[in-house]
């Protein structure tokens, strides 16, 4: 049956044979069957659906479908944006050492494909191919040199995003394989002048002055560098331009000469008419303006780039002097580094820019320049300043985010260790207790929620109340969260005596939820009780509110009476798991998403560390931001923290948190704002809105600390005589 031509029947013999054994080799053939389903059918929904099966069954038998990464990128032929990105994180996972140089050859040949192809998708199925190849490299170091060399050959055809990720996997290699620095290093010259972006070309300075070490390298890297600033100083030819060529003929805003010539023509009446003619030609200075990046960027008021720029010279001028160069030599240099970087302040200060250039480019400029101005005298500090704080600086980002990326990995891939030797734990048969917790081994109890597998937890700890006990009908509910679905088990009791005739449920839904089946109707006994099921699908991740109401009929055949339900509220955080993504990905989504919800701070804790956690803990996201960047202790506690949070939902939705805290004294409260953006609206309000319980919660329990409550005689208790 997993042979059948239908892929009805394939794909329901896939998700049958592998419930009964646990074969490799069945297992393998149900995995084929899964990528021959994805290949055949045009549906992008069933594509999704036949990846989410293999990415379970992967899951559950890791290693054994490793053989089956090159079979399934045959699924990124004819497939949507969607599919190809599910299509290729699943594919990172089953990449091993056995296929990773056949995986990187397929998706070079798909990144050499994209770079001829005019569809919409191709730029962003480009910056995907991107990411995964960097993801491949990262995790197996010996195609690491290939693939940066891959990605510098191509760089001119990238998107801003997807070259900067290769820079930034360039600068990544260059510091975990010093052995590779010099041949990176050289092809990284021979691509600088197709670097375009100003993210890319500002992480290609900065390699540039770091890595380049020996002296032969520092003056290749500082002649490529002056290449692409052109003549010195930086403004002659803007001021020759506005001075010396506008008597010829003038210029346009775009640097074009225009001259004009007029003559005079018979029109068809016999009366005169003067026509005019303006021939527009390219400027010459601003042909050779549009050549050089550096310049150009500087032009267009990216003071950023001139910060970097006058950093680099820094770096290669104090390199150059540690190597005991000519005394000739380095003053030529460091005369020339200072009129760049006195240019660049020029620039920002001069009226050829959109906006002048603000104050801390203009301090960081000009520290640079009091650097090498007393580079004799303080050479020691400067050194260690500019060339091992900051070596050590980045090797310490690289080691916070491989321990990170290792730490997702744990989480995504954990098992629980047993020993051989230790009894087998039935589940059904343990007796109840909190030390008698027990572990799912089988495939039911792991598709279980978590509440549902503590022997200390029952039913009656998550029972809620539709009605109430003096009501002629009582209605309590378990409400159970699965992934996708709500199921509510109800427990209808009829507290009359009277039959009930036609009693029947009906639910209506506030946010994207759906009732799956309507409730039968049917009667009720006299003092007798009825369980009753409804299952409520869930379709995206949204706060959502279940209305409820219960209709029968009395002994009469003309009475009848309806009692409504009390509001079931659906908690966001059974669907937002906590997720890690890159900084690119992050900004990029950043800037990508058009929903946004801002929020104030208001609470009483003084803490910005203890205020964080509590935002971690009430929205259940994970903190991007590395917690060396955070403030640990008192001592080291500036007053300010800012903060990335991530996270994604069960249904491939993506919410972002930035956080900005601030603390005026020891003793103040913590001031500022949070803003959250998402793809929509509901997600958006949903975390605002526990957020704000969250602080309300804070600003409660320290105003009831505050004012204990005066202490009362204590009131008997009744319970409920009604068993669930």
């Amino acid at each position: 049956m997993l042979q059948s031509p239908l892929g009805m029947v394939k794909f329901e013999a896939a998700n049958t044979i592998v419930t009964l054994t646990s074969s490799a080799a069945v297992i393998k053939a149900a995995g084929t069957a899964y990528i021959q389903l994805i290949t055949t059918e045009s549906d992008n929904n069933v594509k999704l659906i036949a990846l989410d099966h293999f990415d379970k069954l992967r899951e559950r038998h890791g290693g054994i479908l490793d053989d089956l990464a090159v079979d399934l990128l045959k699924v990124l032929s004819n497939s949507g944006i969607e599919v190809k990105n599910k299509c290729l994180k699943i594919v990172m996972v089953l990449t091993s050492q056995r296929n990773v140089n056949e995986v990187i050859g397929i998706l070079k040949k798909e990144l050499k494909d994209t770079m001829n192809s005019e569809s919409e998708i191709a730029g962003e199925y480009r910056g995907l191919l991107v990411q995964t190849i960097h993801s491949c490299a990262a995790s197996f170091p010996e195609i690491a040199e290939q693939v940066v060399k891959l990605f510098l050959g191509v760089i001119s055809e990238f998107s801003t995003a997807s070259a900067a990720d290769a820079i930034a996997f360039m600068s990544e290699v260059t510091e975990k394989f010093p052995a590779l620095r010099g041949e990176l290093i050289k092809d990284l010259l021979s691509t600088l002048p197709e670097i375009k972006g100003s993210k890319a070309l500002r992480m290609a300075l900065w390699v540039l002055g770091e890595y380049s070490e020996d002296l032969e390298t520092v003056m290749a890297s500082w002649k490529c560098i002056m290449d692409e600033i052109g003549e010195l100083p930086l403004l002659a030819q803007e001021m020759r331009e506005q001075q010396g060529d506008m008597p010829d003929g003038g210029q346009d805003e775009y640097g074009e000469r225009q001259t004009g010539s007029s003559s005079r023509r018979v029109l068809a009446d016999g009366s005169y008419a003067t026509e005019s003619v303006l021939d527009t030609k390219a400027s010459k200075t601003s042909t050779m303006l549009v050549k050089h990046n550096i310049r150009q960027l500087l032009l267009e008021g990216d003071y950023f780039v001139g910060v970097v720029l006058a950093s680099v010279l820094t770096k290669l001028t104090l390199r150059l002097a540690k190597l005991n160069p000519q005394d000739t030599q380095l003053n030529s240099l460091v005369a020339q580094a200072m009129l760049v970087m006195v240019g660049v302040v020029r620039v920002g200060q001069s009226t050829f820019v959109p906006a002048p250039i603000d104050e801390d480019s203009y301090d960081r400029v000009l520290s640079c320049i009091k650097a090498l101005e007393f580079m004799d005298d303080d050479y020691e500090d400067l050194q260690l300043a500019f060339l091992e704080e900051s070596h050590d600086a980045f090797a310490k980002l690289i080691k916070a985010r491989e321990e990170r990326e290792m730490q997702t990995k744990e989480v995504s891939t954990k098992q629980v260790d047993t020993d051989i030797s230790s009894p087998i734990e039935f589940r059904l048969l343990a007796p109840k207790g909190p030390a008698n917790d027990v572990e799912d081994v089988d495939l039911v109890a792991s598709e279980l929620p978590e509440n549902a597998l503590g022997g200390s937890v029952t039913k009656l700890d998550n029972i809620v109340q539709l009605t109430g006990f003096s009501d002629p009908v009582y209605v309590e509910t378990y409400l159970t969260v699965h992934q996708y679905d709500i199921v509510l088990d109800m427990l209808v009791v009829n507290q009359t005596n009277d039959t009930l005739r036609n009693v029947t449920i009906e639910f209506s839904m506030l946010g994207d939820l759906k009732l799956v089946e309507k409730p039968r109707s049917y009667n009720l006994a006299p003092r007798s009780f009825s369980s009753v099921k409804a299952v409520i699908k869930v379709s995206s991740t949204e706060t959502g509110v279940i209305f409820g109401d219960l209709v029968y009929d009395g002994p009469s055949t003309s009475e009848s009476h309806c009692i409504v339900f009390n509001d079931l509220h659906i908690d966001i955080l059974e669907y937002i798991r906590p997720a890690f993504c890159d900084e690119a990905k992050f900004f990029s989504m950043w800037s990508e998403f058009e929903w946004e919800n801002k929020i104030n701070v208001l609470t009483n804790i003084c803490d910005l560390r203890q205020y964080l956690d509590l935002l971690i803990k009430s929205t259940n996201m994970a903190c991007l931001t590395p917690q060396s960047n955070l403030c640990d202790d008192i001592e080291n506690d500036c007053g300010f923290l800012a903060a990335n949070l991530y996270a994604r939902s069960i249904f491939g939705e993506d919410s972002l948190m930035n956080v900005s805290l601030e603390k005026v004294g020891p003793t103040s409260p913590v001031t500022g704002h949070i803003r959250i953006r998402s793809k929509t609206q509901g997600i958006a309000l949903s975390l605002g809105d526990k957020i704000s319980q969250a602080q309300k919660l804070t600003l409660t329990k320290s105003h009831s600390q505050a004012n204990p409550p005066a202490q009362t005689p204590a009131t008997p208790s009744f319970s409920s005589p009604l068993l669930a």
